[in-house]
């Protein structure tokens, strides 16, 4: 009989090992646990997310009951104890390293010109546990992609932690087209990315003031006003404006009937395809809303700091292996059918190929299986 991997270890391919255990040694900190190795720890921790175990015992219990499993994917046992104290000591960002370069392997050849990049945060409730320095919610902020359906950006933070402070730590790609809400209302921020020659396209809060350089006609349905503007020169008395270039209004009346002003960049473009642009916005928060509800970021196995973004990154990492196999094999699932198939099929053998197909239809019944033959 051919030997079959489970789907859980063909999903762990897309993680090369030689690059992991050359990563893990760039962030290993203080002695190895021989129990647990730093694959092992990211191995489980990304098992705990794609079966829904909702404590650190479940977790146990799930590795226990399946030992046969246990050397293909590089585990020992796994004891409650050892991986508490990973969460609480190992580094996350060996986390977020993996995670990294997951989201490289969806790039493609996107970039530059072509890129666009919708940056946003979102607050996870996480309980009293966690108050001691988060107030009792977490923040994950994030640049994502949406032609690739990929985070590019991330970090985590607690919720007092404005999304700008965030932002500004991100690094920018030149070129790029970076989308964002009045989250990211600092014109110091939209200095910075002027300067790396990206174009921007957000929200022009009411009390911003604006000098008139140029009314232009309108182009375009749904379209109100076209105008290039400047801001003020200076934020106070002692405090001058860091954007001193100019920049263009769109008026444009949404879906809903409400109408908004967006501010860009952008002096060129058609007014529509700007308009676009922040309507595709709402892509992030759809990503957002799709991790919560399938990989159950919102309850934590953990209280400290590290734990939680180990857990938030390990929920990363599972998204983005279910994309790379749901891609690799041409996937008639949907993501959310193959996110809610795991939990049963996670550590069976069997083909994740033949998993991500649609099921052979039955074979009709033979009508001759029901004659009785007469001698």
């Amino acid at each position: 009989m051919r030997y079959q991997s489970t789907v859980f270890a063909q999903l762990l391919q897309a993680v090369p090992r030689g690059w992991f255990e050359r990563e893990a040694a760039r962030h290993r900190s203080g002695r190895a646990k021989r129990q647990l190795s730093p694959w092992g720890h990211v191995v489980t921790m990304v098992l705990a997310q794609l079966s829904g175990a909702r404590s650190l015992r479940d977790l146990e219990r799930i590795v226990e009951r399946h030992p046969g499993v246990l050397p293909h994917l590089g585990l020992g046992a796994v004891r409650r104890s050892t991986l508490c104290d990973a969460n609480a000591r190992r580094p996350a960002s060996l986390f977020e390293a993996v995670a990294g370069r997951l989201s490289a392997t969806l790039s493609g050849k996107r970039g530059g010109k072509d890129a666009l990049r919708l940056i946003d945060a979102t607050r996870i409730f996480a309980g009293k546990s966690v108050e001691a320095w988060a107030r009792g919610g977490v923040k994950l902020h994030m640049s994502f992609d949406p032609a690739a359906e990929r985070p590019v950006w991330f970090a985590v933070t607690s919720e007092r932690v404005n999304d700008i402070t965030s932002a500004k730590t991100m690094p920018l790609e030149a070129g790029a087209t970076y989308v964002f809400d009045k989250g990211y209302y600092d014109f110091a921020f939209w200095a910075s990315l002027h300067a790396a020659s990206c174009r921007f396209v957000t929200r022009l809060k009411k009390n911003s003031p604006t000098c008139l350089v140029e009314e232009r006609d309108v182009q375009g349905d749904g379209v109100l006003f076209d105008r290039i503007v400047r801001l003020s020169e200076r934020l106070s008395s002692k405090r001058r404006n860091p954007f001193a270039d100019e920049l263009r209004l769109v008026g444009v009346k949404i879906d809903t009937g409400r109408e908004i002003v967006l501010i860009t960049n952008d002096l060129t473009a058609p007014a529509t395809e700007i308009a676009a642009l922040y309507k595709a916005r709402w892509q992030v928060e759809l990503f957002f809303k799709w991790l919560k509800q399938n990989l159950k970021i919102a309850h934590f196995l953990g209280s400290g700091r590290n734990a939680v973004t180990i857990q938030i990154m390990a929920a990363l990492i599972a998204y983005l292996l279910l994309r790379i196999a749901s891609l690799r094999n041409d996937a008639t699932l949907s993501l959310q059918a193959l996110a809610r198939l795991m939990p049963a099929t996670l550590l069976t053998r069997r083909s994740i190929h033949h998993l991500l197909q649609p099921p052979p239809d039955p074979t009709p019944p033979n009508p001759a299986q029901l004659e009785i033959a007469y001698a």
